[in-house]
């Protein structure tokens, strides 16, 4: 079986050898080669037969091990424990209405419910269940709640507590914005927001009445020097630009701040998933920089899990008193539950650790996609932070072809033309998440989508 196997080294590559012996045992998998309980040779022959050192093979070995696809039977030899198949099952929608395939979503947004400890988790919300019920919601969140985020931002992100910001919890990042708008803007009023960009905080806007006014992005975010006159605000990601993924230079940083001060304008700052950075030391958070103009946000969903429904707003104290009377005069305010979930998790040290296994979990599921795709001879952007990857194409009809590709072999990958605010197109490309899927499926799904990417 393994003579038959396409191992064919090459040391012209930038990967290492036993990185190209994981991915070619990998892809046997994947593509039915190879089938769960196939005995593998041992690391002498294979070693011998594809010209390496035993340990360069032992080395791919080992990898295989720790995500799970193989196992060693002493005496007995090592044999394939996990072979995807290679067309996924089939499954009723979550509509119910018809079947279809189940599919394997690379689209950008998930969180790694693998890096979860699931004894943590159901101790948290044990804990959450057992405290008493609430007589009355805090209308700016739980006060332990905002004293647990206060010490995450600081330890974090490096927003320390100041007296001319308070922190409100919020119910998420499209919540929050939303509550801004009806707090601080009027119908008709216009705010600038990148483009492409955050198509639910363009929904919340647009909701509260207010104009949306598509800025275009470049490699390094958002453009300042084109910010249309006579806005109220500027809602940007300039930690991992969404979904281009260009993290907003210093330089850019001041530009933005000293642009919003002279025109008397609030900047939105969205960070949804700034504590997700790999090969780079992190920029200065812009509500860091110029508290008295900039709203910063945050959110839970992205480190642990959308089900919390729980974030975070930091401002100034007038703005966030205008958001406090807004959710008194309409009865709103984030869930309590969620609250103290998070707060059991950071109580016990399960956040930190949990935070740990994360930035441990993510850069090998960044390197598997960011490998495969390279090799097929795609450009990579937006790889150095967050949670997903953009490969750029050359049109528009480039993305429908990849995307209708991928899905029809039961991979979903997302076009950036949803993201796009206005009618002119600056960019063209698919999004690649990599948070979602089990690393098998991940495994499976990532050759798929590169090999439908690269068809010309």
């Amino acid at each position: 079986m393994l003579d038959e196997l396409p191992l064919d080294l090459d040391r012209a590559l930038p990967e290492p050898l036993s990185v190209q012996v994981a991915d070619g045992l990998r892809a046997a998998a994947s593509n039915g080669l190879l089938r769960g309980g196939d005995r593998l040779p041992s690391s002498r022959s294979l070693a011998e037969r594809l010209g390496v050192s035993r340990t360069v093979v032992a080395a791919a070995f080992d990898q295989l091990h720790a995500e799970g696809w193989i196992s060693g039977k002493r005496g007995s030899g090592t044999y394939l424990t996990t072979a995807p198949p290679a067309a996924p099952p089939h499954a009723l929608p979550s509509d119910g209405t018809s079947a279809g395939p189940t599919l394997l979503d690379l689209e950008p947004g998930a969180p790694c419910a693998d890096a979860i400890d699931r004894p943590a988790w159901r101790r948290a919300w044990r804990a959450a269940a057992d405290l008493s019920p609430l007589v009355r919601k805090d209308r700016a969140g739980e006060q332990d709640y905002r004293a647990a985020i206060i010490e995450h931002l600081l330890r974090h992100r490096g927003l320390g507590a100041g007296s001319e910001t308070v922190l409100l919890a919020t119910a998420g990042t499209s919540s929050a914005v939303g509550e801004l708008a009806a707090a601080l803007l009027s119908p008709g009023d216009a705010i600038a927001m990148e483009d492409p960009g955050y198509q639910r905080a363009a929904g919340a806007f647009t909701a509260a009445g207010v104009r949306v006014l598509p800025v275009p992005v470049d490699a390094h975010g958002l453009r300042v020097d084109l910010l249309p006159p006579n806005i109220k605000a500027v809602y940007c990601t300039p930690a991992h630009q969404f979904p281009l993924g260009a993290r907003l230079p210093a330089a850019r940083r001041v530009e933005l701040v000293e642009h919003a001060r002279r025109a008397g304008l609030l900047i939105i700052e969205d960070d949804y998933d700034g504590e997700l950075r790999y090969d780079t030391a992190p920029l200065p958070l812009l509500a860091a920089m110029a508290p008295d103009v900039v709203v910063h946000l945050g959110t839970t969903s992205k480190i642990l899990s959308p089900s919390l429904g729980v974030g975070w707003l930091v401002a100034a104290p007038e703005i966030a008193d205008a958001v406090v009377a807004h959710r008194h005069r309409t009865g709103t305010s984030p869930s309590p539950a969620g609250q103290q979930v998070f707060v059991s998790l950071a109580a016990h040290g399960d956040l930190a650790r949990h935070l740990r296994r994360l930035r441990r979990a993510l850069p090998p599921r960044r390197a598997l996609v960011v490998t495969e795709l390279r090799r097929r001879g795609l450009d990579v952007v937006g790889d150095d932070a967050g949670s997903h990857v953009v490969v750029p194409l050359a049109s528009a009809e480039a993305e429908d072809r990849s995307v209708a590709a991928a899905r029809a072999r039961g991979v979903a990958l997302d076009a950036l033309a949803r993201y796009h605010l206005g009618p002119r197109r600056h960019h063209f490309g698919v999004t690649l998440g990599y948070t979602a899927l089990s690393w098998p499926d991940l495994a499976t799904a990532v050759p798929i989508a590169a090999e439908c990417l690269a068809r010309p």
